[in-house]
């Protein structure tokens, strides 16, 4: 047996698997004997079965089977010790089988092979990349301490509605401009603070309580279902509805913030922190790791912007289009292929970058680091919730447990491989630090 590699061009390749008799008889034979040993066919004892009978059924079967066998294990074998670089697997050619099954002697099976592209990364560390950060300036503190202390603060009544107060009232239905006998009425509350309508905070502005007036739903709710809800009926009932309800304001509530003062530091950061420089100082370090995990986000897909664009890659497209459309579970058709096709590439080329890197600079993902990451964010998880996380042997067991779902464990290769990533680009790049505003980073990280 033999294989004969041919070049079509530099993204494909022709690979030819000649077998002589001597390749499959032996094992052709051995299977021939097994199922003679085995078949239950009327007339015959079991293992008494004619092996010309035998031959007569099973054999051409048997054949193709062997031969698909050799062929395909000849091939990898022979991709893997001459390093031949492919995308996809080898497809066997149209009518590219030479041989009878019928006469059986020497075959020759033909393949195509998809050659994987060699590139060279555009990147060095001379090449200049944005870092985007958060400019942590006086407004951003003012409103992480406001927020603080609004957390710790405590609601009171107030006379009159503002720009973030609750209002507690009551909807009634109206008839005739007077409160309906038997009508809708109902409960519920509105927060100043997420209304949009101009003409509803205008109208709410400065009322007091056991003001009453009519309010259009629309203008306080956030959709239909929201609004069904702040009447406290069905999504069908309100559709269904045409008539005008009247507001009653009966308590407006106003969050009264936590005085800085040496309690509410006790409260947030026990004995360490005494005053509210020194509470400045920890919010806007801790204000710092809190946005480091995105600006490292920001700056990895920076760098993948940059190496999608400029790196150039050839692939063997008709031959992709044929692996794909093979190797699916579901048929696809050829406009829905042609369609999605560039993002596929798109994928496939991020994918081969990633690999080189990784290989090219022996970055590997050890089991260790995989459980070791996955304790880590089990630990972050927990820190989320303020609650303590559980001892090592626990954690272990844990981790270990949430990588036999291959759906987590799969995210959670993603992420500690693009840490891993992040890590690279920051040694082997040239980082041009931006600070951004602290709403135009969020946006920047949203999109």
């Amino acid at each position: 047996m033999k294989i004969i590699r041919q070049e079509v061009d530099a993204q494909n390749g022709i690979l030819k698997v000649e077998i002589i008799q001597e390749d499959y008889q032996s094992k052709v034979k051995a299977v021939l004997d097994k199922y003679r040993k085995t078949a239950k066919i009327p007339g015959f004892r079991p293992g008494q079965v004619p092996a010309g009978l035998i031959q007569k059924q099973y054999g051409k079967s048997v054949l193709i089977d062997e031969l698909n066998k050799i062929s395909n294990d000849a091939l990898y074998q022979y991709i893997t010790e001459e390093k031949i670089e492919i995308l996809g697997n080898p497809l066997p050619i149209e009518n590219g089988v030479e041989g009878s099954f019928d006469s059986p002697q020497d075959f020759t099976f033909s393949y195509q092979i998809g050659y994987s592209p060699s590139f060279n990364l555009p990147i060095s560390k001379k090449t200049k990349v944005t870092y985007n950060t958060v400019k942590i300036d006086k407004k951003l503190l003012n409103k992480q301490t406001d927020d603080l202390r609004r957390r710790y603060g405590k609601l009171v009544s107030v006379e009159n509605i503002s720009d973030k107060d609750m209002v507690m009232g009551k909807f009634e239905e109206l008839e005739s401009g007077l409160i309906k006998e038997g009508g809708i009425s109902h409960s519920t509350t509105i927060s100043m603070e997420f209304l949009e309508n101009k003409a509803a905070i205008k109208l709410l502005t400065g009322k007091k309580i056991n003001d009453s007036f009519v309010l259009d739903l629309t203008s306080v709710s956030k959709g239909p279902e929201d609004a069904a809800a702040m009447l406290g009926v069905s999504a069908d009932i309100y559709a269904s509805l045409s008539c005008d309800f009247q507001f009653t304001i009966t308590d407006i509530k106003r969050m009264e913030m936590a005085e800085l003062n040496e309690e509410l530091f006790q409260k947030l950061f026990g004995d360490e922190i005494k005053t509210e420089d020194e509470m400045n100082k920890r919010i806007e370090a801790d204000l710092t790791r809190m946005f480091e995990e995105d600006a490292d986000r920001l700056f990895t897909k920076n760098v993948y912007d940059l190496l999608i664009e400029e790196t150039k890659m050839t692939f063997p497209e008709e031959f992709l289009k044929k692996w794909i459309k093979a190797s699916s579970e579901k048929p696809i058709a050829d406009e829905d292929l042609d369609r999605e096709f560039d993002a596929y590439l798109k994928s496939l080329k991020w994918q081969l970058i990633q690999t080189k890197i990784f290989k090219d600079n022996q970055i590997q993902l050890t089991n260790e680091e995989v459980i070791n990451y996955t304790k880590s964010l089990i630990v972050g998880n927990y820190a989320q919730y303020g609650m303590p996380a559980p001892d090592e042997e626990e954690l272990t067991e844990t981790a270990k447990r949430l990588l036999q779902n291959k759906e987590q464990a799969n995210g959670i290769y993603d992420r500690l491989a693009e840490s891993k990533l992040t890590a690279f680009f920051k040694e082997n790049v040239a980082i041009s630090k931006k600070e951004l505003a602290y709403d135009d980073f969020v946006a920047m990280a949203k999109a």
